[in-house]
């Protein structure tokens, strides 16, 4: 028997995506964003309103980052989400993080995580049914520890996922199987 569980927010994993920019004085500024994913092959999009420091910033900048946080940073990641920008504008400091400037965008890269898109912004979308950050990524960088040869091994990052059904964080670690393989047993 199923259940009405009545909650609209119920599409677990949601990404932990940590967004980058820099406030008009130079100084770093990151949010948390639970609700982004790839809108197409190079393109990321942002479910994020204009009252964000970090929306202000990226329509000024044009550019930004989007690391995806890790169970070693969980702390971090979630001190992003409950403080604002607008009213502590040395967050970043307070979070012991480190950066540095992207080479090729107008954003910082938080070298703590170990994956990071650099994005240039394209346009803010505000609707009926949502807003949202879009944008290109022009390069991605991932740290050593987590390659694989010339490709990423996710086992190696423990990305962590929302699940908002709880309002927890989860460890992505293990691998089940292989994506556009493994169904065709059933062809």
């Amino acid at each position: 028997m199923r259940k009405n569980i009545k909650t609209t927010e119920a599409i677990f994993p949601m990404p932990v995506l940590m967004v980058a920019t820099y406030n008009e004085d130079g100084s770093v500024d990151v949010m948390n964003a639970a609700w982004g994913t790839m809108l197409e092959r190079d393109y990321v999009i942002l479910n994020l309103t204009e009252t964000h420091k970090t929306v202000k910033n990226i329509k000024t900048r044009k550019a930004f980052t989007v690391s995806i946080a890790d169970a070693a940073h969980m702390v971090e990641a979630d001190y992003f989400g409950v403080v604002s920008g607008n009213n502590t504008p040395n967050k970043f400091a307070k979070s012991g993080l480190t950066a540095k400037k992207s080479e090729n965008v107008d954003a910082p890269i938080i070298t703590d995580f170990p994956l990071c898109m650099e994005c240039e912004f394209i346009e803010y979308q505000d609707g009926k049914y949502g807003c949202g950050v879009i944008d290109k990524v022009i390069n991605t960088t991932a740290d050593e520890s987590v390659m694989d040869g010339d490709k990423v091994d996710i086992t190696k990052v423990s990305a962590i996922a929302f699940d908002p059904y709880t309002h927890s964080y989860y460890k992505v670690t293990e691998r089940v199987g292989n994506a556009f393989k493994d169904g065709l047993a059933l062809k």
